[in-house]
């Protein structure tokens, strides 16, 4: 091989090198929901238009047991069910979507989400009101996601997350086996289909796997312990011990984007990378943290500045995104330089 062959090789090798560092899967977090209202069937098939590797799907049970695409077990916080059901809130107040039929359901108007003392959360999102969107099966996602990729000769992956498994279990309901269940009779647990399951609940997910028979890709979620997600410790699950046991039966994490950095320093950003990281990725986890948005600084970091250090120094493999375009352009420009 001459020396000029072999110089362009190495540069090209270095190239290959230079660019994996930012080839990460970009996950649409709830369709594209920094523009359309979440969850809709119209989120979804916007984000697909905006050709992320996943979209993602929340979903939670109705009264009869049929799986719905939703954030949370309750609705008022993006549908206008206070006003088209009044009489029909728990004693906390909260109206509950396994109180309510799917037949009940489609009666609401999904909004953009609202905070409990009901003003819109971004304030810069969608506005309108005159747009009937409304709430949708896991059933017509799949459908709508299998219809677009087979029209338009694309493989965008379906990124699902099974929402309180506990809760429901209280209310009489495995939503595990159902939405599992789903999933085979559309085919979707073929070894060819794009597919990834995710849940907080580390004592779930290891049913998910050992007990339920899924073999397909599994994410185990991580929160604040604060928050009381599940009765999982989410401290214990990064230390050493818990990531051998998550090891065992998940193929990634899904961290909060704050819990990849070991201190919080607001003058220049994240402080160091936590341990846990490089600890996971030694057990072959990948991470997909959550969630990117454009219009909503962690910790008063720019996102532009965010990204550089979640694809420099945490090295993420993929990210959860509102804001899918912003995310391609800023890979997208990392690579050009």
């Amino acid at each position: 091989m001459s020396g000029s062959l072999m110089r362009h090789l190495l540069v090209f090798l270095l190239f290959l090198h230079t660019t994996s560092v930012f080839a990460i899967d970009i996950i649409a977090h709830r369709g594209a929901s920094g523009y359309l209202p979440e969850h809709t069937l119209e989120a979804a098939t916007l984000a697909f238009a905006q050709a992320p590797d996943y979209i993602e799907q929340d979903v939670v049970l109705t009264a009869d047991n049929i799986p719905v695409v939703l954030h949370d077990i309750h609705l008022e916080t993006v549908t206008n069910v206070e006003q088209i059901f009044p009489d029909r809130a728990r004693p906390d107040g909260r109206f509950y979507t396994k109180d309510f039929t799917l037949s009940e359901l489609r009666t609401l108007r999904v909004h953009e989400r609202h905070d409990r003392a009901g003003e819109q959360v971004y304030n810069h999102r969608y506005q309108g009101s005159q747009a009937n969107f409304t709430i949708a099966s896991l059933e017509e996602h799949i459908e709508l996601i299998q219809q677009l990729n087979r029209a338009m000769d694309r493989n965008i992956g379906m990124y699902i997350e099974i929402k309180s498994p506990r809760w429901h279990k209280q209310q009489g309901a495995d939503i595990s086996s159902i939405v599992l269940n789903v999933l085979r009779e559309k085919g979707m647990l073929k070894p060819d289909r794009n597919l990834i399951l995710q849940c907080f609940d580390f004592s779930e997910n290891q049913r998910i796997r050992n007990m339920l028979g899924y073999k397909g890709k599994l994410v185990q979620l991580v929160a604040e312990n604060s928050w009381k997600e599940s009765q999982t410790d989410f401290d214990w699950l990064l230390s050493e011990d818990g990531l051998d046991e998550v090891a065992e039966v998940a193929d990634g994490l899904g961290p909060w984007i704050p819990q990849l950095f070991a201190e919080k320093n607001k003058s220049s950003g994240f402080g160091k990378v936590s341990d846990w990281v490089s600890q996971a990725a030694s057990r072959g986890l990948f991470i997909h943290p959550y969630t990117y948005r454009s219009d909503a600084d962690i910790e008063n970091i720019p996102g532009p500045a965010l990204l550089k250090r979640l694809t420099k120094d945490v090295r993420i493999d993929g990210i959860f995104t509102d804001h899918v375009p912003a995310v391609k352009a800023f890979l997208k420009q990392r690579k050009d330089n």
